[in-house]
């Protein structure tokens, strides 16, 4: 090969190796001057392509809440992040954080929602020594991710709750709406207002808001220590003076029970002080008899702390209603041992109620009233019948024929009725009771003259009792599981109001006559069967209950739990 064809062939060799040469920097060249928007799209996309998987999505070591919707967040947009842009970190991004550290106004934790690793994760990108262009791409991914899912999962925290009730068995069986918070947060993102969409997310009713209103002020009392605890001693009343006086003037002045414009000798119980008792009192469900005796003094003893986590426990409660129950319809509150009919939005009729006991407790439920009995003949439950009525049988076989109890001998269709005298009921026990006992109408029997029905899976009702001493109960969970209430015949009235057919004096006719019938309810109302211990009433003024069922504590060690690991399975 002579020189020249050399020379040619080291120059197509070197044009070559150019040509290579500029074709691999220019791909080094366009990865290296991709966007940032663009870098952490390619990331999360290779990140979240396993979502046919059904595969947790984990940030910092944690799985996240949102796995099932993070990937079907993401692909509506094609990947492309909602909180990096060209610039960096966006300023929705901070509107979201600015909003997660105000949870707690809401009782709920902050760190609920990732709020220390998103600042953590804040503080390292925004490190001077940090440029947009070379902060670290994973940095930004992580903390995309965990913004997303704090969205998502406070904002199903708005809607529905922090904690399932099903799971912590509160027998509460309400349903909650869920909303799909993706297309909400899409156009929160597209229209560059986040609060909004919490705001819309959040839509409390009014009761909720007095509520959340009053939590503060629980709270400036308990960072403030609180108030004074009153040692043990006599019954305190007015003309009483001492130490012990003085302590519950501070107390009450503390609680605004007192006003503390009030100057007069605190150790001195006078008119002003017992009306503050008085206040506190019919506050907290207490006899209201401005006297100081061991029940309002253990209220007095609650700490603000406490008052605190049980307004926060009944915040969350409210959470899990529908924001609005419609103009119309009747409200239990079990706690309060207390029955409202809403109507225009107004309470109309109130009265007390007889709730179930203890080991017979009343479900929370709603339903939809639909006809009452008029002197009822009543089935008892085998249940009541084996634990409650048998043992009294054994004792005396009288109580059959005073109650008028009837006999039947066995629970189908066509059972026969028996003569009672033909039992032994001495070897009648729970194993062997087979027996049907239904009480006939009349005054004796338990469920009074007027049963209100709204079919519901526990087949629990309101109806009158012969037993109206207990209406005068400061606590009265008394029945098995029914409720009692105080005025059937002035709700019998209401509901049947507009039915030229029948007057309250048809009712009285009827009642007199001993015949049962049934009355359908031409505009049936709505039933709800709550659970409250703390709320805010009509005038402002923060109520408080017993927690007769021992619920509060259950869902105040729920609240303080991990949220579930995924927000779409509660």
């Amino acid at each position: 090969m002579d020189i020249y064809a050399i020379i040619l062939l080291k120059k197509i060799r070197t044009t070559v190796l150019i040509f290579f040469l500029s074709v691999s920097l220019s791909y080094a060249t366009d990865f290296f001057h991709k966007s940032l928007d663009e870098q952490v799209t390619e990331a999360l996309r290779e990140r979240l392509a396993f979502s046919k998987e059904q595969r947790p999505v984990v940030c910092m070591g944690d799985q996240l809440c949102g796995s099932m919707v993070l990937p079907r967040f993401y692909g509506l947009r094609d990947f492309t992040p909602a909180w990096i842009n060209d610039k960096g970190v966006s300023s929705q991004a901070y509107e979201l954080v600015r909003a997660i550290r105000e949870a707690a106004d809401e009782g709920i934790n902050p760190q609920d929602y990732h709020i220390g690793g998103i600042e953590m994760l804040l503080k390292d990108i925004n490190a001077p020594y940090l440029r947009k262009d070379n902060a670290p791409i994973e940095k930004m991914v992580e903390l995309e991710l965990l913004l997303s899912d704090a969205f998502f999962l406070y904002a199903s925290h708005l809607t529905a709750g922090r904690v399932n009730p099903e799971n912590i068995r509160t027998d509460w069986t309400i349903k909650t709406k869920h909303l799909d918070l993706v297309p909400i947060l899409l156009d929160a993102l597209a229209k560059g207002n986040i609060s909004y969409a919490l705001e819309k997310v959040n839509q409390q009713s009014p009761d909720y808001q007095r509520l959340k209103i009053a939590s503060q002020s629980y709270k400036k009392f308990s960072e403030n220590g609180g108030w004074p605890q009153i040692p043990a001693g006599p019954k305190m009343k007015k003309g009483d003076r001492g130490a012990r006086i003085a302590i519950l003037h501070s107390r009450l002045q503390i609680s605004g029970d007192l006003s503390k414009t009030d100057k007069k000798d605190p150790g001195v119980f006078g008119d002003i002080l017992e009306k503050a008792v008085l206040r506190f009192q019919s506050r907290h469900g207490l006899t209201e008899d401005g006297i100081v005796g061991h029940a309002t003094l253990y209220e007095l003893n609650v700490s603000a702390l406490a008052r605190f986590k049980q307004i926060m426990v009944n915040m969350e409660r409210l959470r899990w209603l529908q924001r609005d129950f419609g103009p119309r319809y009747l409200f239990v509150n079990i706690a309060d041992f207390k029955l409202s009919v809403v109507d225009e939005n107004a309470s109309i009729l109130k009265m007390r109620v007889v709730v179930g006991k203890d080991y017979r407790q009343t479900p929370v439920f709603e339903g939809k009233m639909t006809y009452l009995v008029i002197n009822p003949f009543w089935t008892i439950p085998p249940k009541l019948a084996e634990e409650d009525l048998l043992p009294l049988i054994k004792e005396d076989i009288e109580v059959i024929k005073r109650k008028k109890i009837r006999i039947y001998e066995s629970w189908k269709e066509n059972a026969r009725e028996i003569d009672p005298g033909s039992v032994n009921w001495k070897m009648v026990n729970a194993d062997n009771f087979s027996y049907k006992l239904v009480q006939e109408p009349g005054p004796l029997n338990a469920l009074g003259r007027i049963k209100f029905i709204f079919p519901n899976k526990f087949d629990i009702y309101l109806h009158d009792t012969p037993a109206r001493n207990l209406f005068s109960r400061e606590k009265r969970n008394f029945s098995s599981g029914c409720i009692r209430i105080e005025k059937p015949l002035e709700l019998a009235t209401y509901l049947l109001h507009g039915n030229p057919n029948w007057t309250k004096q048809k009712l009285l006719d009827v009642i007199d006559s001993h015949e049962t019938q049934i009355v359908g309810i031409s505009n049936p109302i709505a039933v709800k069967i709550l659970y409250f211990t703390a709320w805010v009433d009509e005038q402002g003024i923060v109520q408080f209950r017993n927690d007769i069922y021992q619920r509060d504590k259950k869902l105040a060690k729920a609240l303080e739990e991990k949220p579930p690991q995924d927000i779409y399975k509660r």
